[in-house]
């Protein structure tokens, strides 16, 4: 029997705030928190938080990959990105979460430490 996931995507955008100047940096400092708003309303822009393409985008706290930042993860596949702009928000959720393509000039490789 074939499992059914509730989402078909699951995104967590970092948006953990450090002190000024912490040597890691910050996601939100970085603008994690307005670029993760924006995903969020522009996925139910574009119809893809409901029905069979249920996707849910939230803000998470460290994820532990301060280096690269802003930084967000995608489930199931497990994909990281890091992103700064509008652009490359639209290219995540046009090219990955729309059409199942990754993002390859955004993603983050498993072993990476910093940009």
């Amino acid at each position: 029997m074939e499992k059914q996931l509730y989402y078909t995507s699951h995104v967590f955008c970092c948006v953990n705030e450090r002190v000024p100047d912490h040597e890691r940096g910050s996601c939100k400092a970085l603008g994690a928190e307005k670029l993760q708003n924006y995903m969020k309303a522009r996925a139910k822009e574009l119809g893809l938080t409901e029905g069979e393409s249920k996707i849910r985008i939230n803000k998470s706290l460290c994820l532990d990959r301060c280096e690269l930042g802003p930084i967000l993860v995608i489930y199931p596949e497990g994909v990281w990105y890091h992103y700064e702009t509008i652009t490359d928000v639209e290219e995540i959720l046009t090219g990955h979460l729309q059409n199942g393509r990754i993002v390859e000039r955004l993603r983050v490789s498993p072993d990476q430490e910093a940009l």
